[in-house]
């Protein structure tokens, strides 16, 4: 059975954006230094990337991120799930408005009746690799208050943002998490945490 697993990278502040993300600017002003771990890290991150693409069977994300990789800044041949990677998995989008046209076409299906039935249909989809809830903040924390996810893996970049996007807005349903791993580089401290 797949493992529903959120990864996402953050600041030590707790962002997972910085301030004023749009098309243009998906990670917000001061957000690239979130990501640098995927694009120019260290061996350790290189192998914490391919690892995580490698177990990855499909993605799930929200519309918001959606609209930013699908976007003419976003998503592209060299540059995809998994940053230079650019793993091909599947890709379910929840939102309630499917667009009407799509850059990416071949990648996204869009699921209008919840983070629930995507990730139903996702796990459905990976067989015996991971569901991968890649973001928003949102998203990961709707599967969180769901009780849908088995870990959590956060990537923290060294910055502090000030600002942005928080990865627990407005707090979140108490869970007990279980250290499992720590991995630490150069550029990141990526953490495991089982969900009980």
């Amino acid at each position: 059975m797949a493992k529903v697993v959120a990864d996402i990278s953050m600041s030590v502040d707790g962002f997972v954006t910085g301030p004023g993300p749009d098309l243009a600017h998906g990670l917000g002003r001061g957000g690239e230094a979130l990501h640098i771990w995927a694009f120019q890290g260290d061996r350790v991150d290189g192998e914490v990337l391919d690892e995580a693409v490698d177990n990855t069977g499909v993605i799930v994300m929200g519309r918001r991120l959606f609209d930013i990789v699908d976007g003419p800044h976003g998503w592209n041949d060299e540059v995809g799930y998994g940053a230079g990677a650019a793993g091909q998995q599947p890709v379910l989008v929840v939102t309630r408005n499917p667009p009407d046209e799509v850059r990416l076409a071949d990648r996204f299906s869009f699921v209008v009746d919840g983070v629930g039935s995507a990730i139903s249909k996702a796990s459905a989809m990976a067989e015996e690799r991971d569901v991968v809830v890649m973001g928003g903040a949102a998203v990961i924390r709707g599967c969180l208050d769901a009780g849908l996810l088995d870990e959590l893996r956060l990537h923290v970049a060294p910055v502090l943002l000030g600002g942005g996007t928080p990865l627990f807005a407005g707090g979140v349903v108490p869970r007990e998490l279980r250290q499992v791993r720590v991995r630490p580089s150069t550029t990141a401290t990526h953490l495991t945490y089982r969900v009980g």
